[in-house]
């Protein structure tokens, strides 16, 4: 009998992608395939099951992928957080650091009520730095944050910790050492 296959099983890394030295963790391979992605999905929920959600905040843009099926699972609402100009309507945003600059995300004004509490997931929890921004959209609007859901994490780069450091609860599905 075959050994039953983990999330990180079904995630291929890229080497020198998409900078020579960097290692890309690719989720699409995760996604394609019907079971591994039923296996993240499950495993992403697990945490929050019986835990009062109001709505599910993914960041683009894979995050779009698993919020979206982690809200139809819940039977929840799913919002967007995408970046600068493309939202249509009015919009707050956030400005957040990156490696080399400066990148600014958007949530439509109206997209949380106040006291909605809120899932925030992406694929991917690197230096933290968009999920922060997220966090920090998130909560100008007043919505309470139960958690942070991601399928890899890196912790080598610090996001689990910045995220845990701003009071977050945070859950990946595995994590992949280095750059």
């Amino acid at each position: 009998m075959t050994p039953m296959k983990t999330v990180k099983d079904y995630i291929r890394t890229i080497v020198d992608f998409p900078h020579e030295g960097i290692l890309f963790r690719d989720v699409t391979t995760l996604f394609a395939d019907p079971r591994g992605f039923r296996i993240a999905i499950d495993q992403m929920l697990h945490p929050y099951a019986g835990q009062p959600i109001d709505k599910v905040v993914g960041l683009e843009a894979r995050g779009f992928i698993l919020g979206g099926a982690i809200a139809h699972q819940l039977s929840v609402g799913f919002v967007p957080i995408r970046k600068k100009g493309k939202l249509p309507g009015a919009v707050i945003s956030e400005h957040y650091q990156l490696e080399y600059g400066e990148a600014v995300v958007e949530i439509h004004d109206d997209a949380i009520q106040p006291g909605e509490r809120v899932l925030l997931v992406d694929d991917l929890l690197a230096t933290g730095g968009t999920a922060a921004a997220g966090i920090r959209l998130i909560e100008r609007l007043g919505g309470e944050i139960t958690g942070c859901a991601f399928i890899v994490d890196l912790p080598d780069l610090g996001g689990h910790k910045r995220l845990l450091d701003m009071g977050m609860e945070v859950h990946t599905l595995c994590a992949f050492e280095g750059l």
